[in-house]
């Protein structure tokens, strides 16, 4: 794998690809250190430390709320709106019609996916501005309305900007453009995570240290043993006489079933489910409204709760990876297409009865991955809950993020390489 890789770069298209991806994200770092006027930037840096929800809103946005620069939502509302038209097409019947409707389908539901961005972005802009305005830190130094206005207006355009440069990284494909802006923000913020450890560290600590080293490992090895592992169902091809007595199938093969198909995905959606309760309950904690406020701020204290946090976190892990697979793997359509070109499991029945086993064994496959990514997404708030560091949590979810995202990229290339190898000969 590793010897592809390296032969990428000898191949002009992947490199071209590379230097443009390369390139995109050094313009998406310089554009995150652009700064919206009438913010404190320090208050705002002290505002998001005190709280560890808001601390996973920065980590989530590439760590551009932190510097409240232009594009300071990064990709969250694109993400959102991803997932409502994903749960759209499971429940409406005419949209998962169009989204079998071939490329032209699905290009329908990503331009759609584009126009909610929009109002998700407004209404996300305004809730953070609105939330800013309301702390007690005096973070906005101006509040009149034609000011608020065009921090609402950038900040929308700035998600519009990130979309495009994200979908134009995922037309190059070496990774998907939305998880690479996400890895590229974390990579970036790994100096500061370092130095304040650095600051905060304590001799007598050292055991947690390596227990924190461990669990980082263990991560990575577990992500990597996930993305990895594959089941194969052997596929057995009739034999079938055609014109002039050509003699064509009667080979055997296998078709490969991912532990975890969905990748990085459950993980992404996940985290932005976590987000949405307490950004609103944030908002609203100030509210005017005494059972209102309350409510807020019993939200706000529940999801400061580590055991209900990591719960959520599990469970929400969980359910998206079997959620995320139903939508991009169909075991009818592949039996289908097995029965129209004469394969079979053997043991099987074509049809229906192929269909059902299919959907059994991915059953089966997501019973263990989904655990399993679930137990590493939460590992970290249990070392964190024996060391007492806030900065455990957010880097474990970091880590892995970082570890499937490389991955990805990884095996895109790889499959770019093989592809081009094979059109040469």
């Amino acid at each position: 794998m590793w010897d592809k890789i390296v032969n990428s770069w000898k191949v002009k298209e992947v490199r071209n690809g590379l230097l443009f991806v390369l390139a995109i994200m050094v313009l998406f770092r310089i554009t995150a250190h652009i700064p919206l006027p009438g913010i404190d930037l320090i208050a705002l840096r002290r505002f998001f430390e005190a709280n560890q929800i808001l601390g996973m809103l920065s980590l989530f946005s590439g760590g551009t709320i932190s510097n409240f620069s232009v594009i300071a939502l990064g990709v969250a509302p694109y993400i959102t709106a991803s997932i409502i038209f994903q749960l759209l097409v499971m429940i409406i019947p005419k949209l998962e019609e169009i989204q079998k409707d071939g490329e032209q389908g699905r290009q329908r539901i990503n331009q759609w996916t584009r126009l909610l961005t929009v109002p998700l972005a407004i209404l996300q802009s305004f809730a953070l501005i609105s939330l800013l305005g309301q702390s007690q830190m005096q973070i906005l130094t101006r509040t009149d309305l034609l000011h608020m206005t065009a921090l609402i207006c950038t900040v929308t355009a700035g998600t519009i900007f990130l979309m495009w440069l994200g979908e134009l990284i995922s037309e190059k494909k070496v990774g998907n453009g939305m998880s690479l802006l996400i890895f590229a923000g974390i990579l970036a913020s790994l100096p500061q995570t370092i130095s304040r450890f650095l600051v905060t560290y304590d001799a007598s600590q050292w055991m947690y240290v390596v227990l924190y080293a461990l669990v980082g490992i263990l991560t990575v090895v577990g992500v990597v043993f996930v993305n990895e592992a594959q089941r194969n169902i052997p596929v057995q091809y009739a034999r079938q006489i055609r014109g002039q007595g050509a003699i064509s199938g009667g080979v055997s093969t296998n078709l490969p079933l991912k532990l975890i198909m969905a990748g990085v995905i459950p993980i992404i959606f996940a985290i932005s489910m976590l987000l949405f309760p307490s950004v609103i309950a944030q908002f609203f904690s100030q509210a005017r409204t005494e059972w209102l406020a309350e409510a807020a701020r019993w939200v706000l204290v529940i999801m400061q709760n580590q055991v209900v946090y990591g719960a959520l976190y599990f469970g929400l892990v969980f359910g998206f990876t079997y959620f995320y697979t139903a939508v991009i793997f169909h075991p009818d359509k592949i039996a289908d297409n097995l029965q129209k070109q004469g394969g079979f499991i053997p043991g099987i029945r074509p049809g229906k009865p192929t269909s059902e086993y299919l959907d059994f064994v991915i059953n089966r496959l997501n019973l263990f991955g989904a655990s399993f990514l679930g137990a590493i997404a939460v590992m970290p708030l249990v070392v964190q809950g024996a060391g007492g560091s806030q900065l455990m949590a957010i880097g474990g979810t970091s880590l892995l993020i970082v570890v499937s995202v490389v991955i990805e990229s990884v095996k895109q290339i790889e499959a770019q390489v093989t592809m081009r190898q094979y059109d040469a000969y």
